[in-house]
C-alpha cells in the first residue's frame, strides 16, 4: 500500500499542450472568417494642381579663353552680351530680387584655368544663388 501512495503523489513532469492547440485553432478560424469582412483603411490623399509659374530659364555665365565674361539670358532670346565682373554681380542681384529661384549655369572654355571658374562660383554663392550648374558638352 505504501508503494501505491508514492506513485500517486508523484508529480507529472510533462505539460499537456492539447488545450493550447485547440485554443489556437479556434482563434485561427475566427481570424480567417473575419479578415475578409474587414475594410482596409482608405487614405484620402490631397490633390495638387499644376504649378502656375513656369520654370525659370537659366542665366548662362560664359567664361572665354581670354578670361572675359559674357552673359546669355535664355529667357530673353539667348543673346550673348559681354559683361565685366562688377556688371555680372549687379545683374545677378537684380535677377535674384525679381525671381528667388533663378538658376545660373556656368560654361567655360576647356582651356580656362579652374581658378576662374571657382571665382565665378564664389561670386554666385555670395549673391545667395543656390541653383548653380556647370554646362558640359557630351563626348562624341
Amino acid at each position: 500500500m505504501n508503494s501505491e501512495r508514492r506513485s500517486a503523489r508523484r508529480l507529472m513532469n510533462e505539460i499537456n499542450v492539447v488545450p493550447y492547440i485547440d485554443v489556437m485553432l479556434v482563434l485561427l478560424v475566427i481570424f480567417m472568417v473575419t479578415a475578409p469582412l474587414m475594410n482596409p483603411g482608405q487614405i484620402d490623399l490631397p490633390s495638387v494642381g499644376k504649378s502656375l509659374a513656369p520654370p525659370v530659364a537659366p542665366l548662362e555665365v560664359i567664361i572665354k579663353k581670354d578670361n572675359s565674361l559674357a552673359l546669355r539670358d535664355h529667357a530673353r532670346g539667348g543673346k550673348e552680351s559681354r559683361v565685366s565682373y562688377d556688371e555680372l554681380i549687379a545683374i545677378l542681384k537684380t535677377r535674384q530680387g525679381a525671381q528667388a529661384e533663378q538658376t545660373v549655369v556656368i560654361s567655360a572654355d576647356k582651356n580656362v584655368r579652374y581658378e576662374e571658374v571657382i571665382n565665378v562660383m564664389d561670386a554666385l554663392q555670395q549673391q545667395q544663388i543656390r541653383k548653380v550648374g556647370l554646362l558640359t558638352q557630351a563626348r562624341k
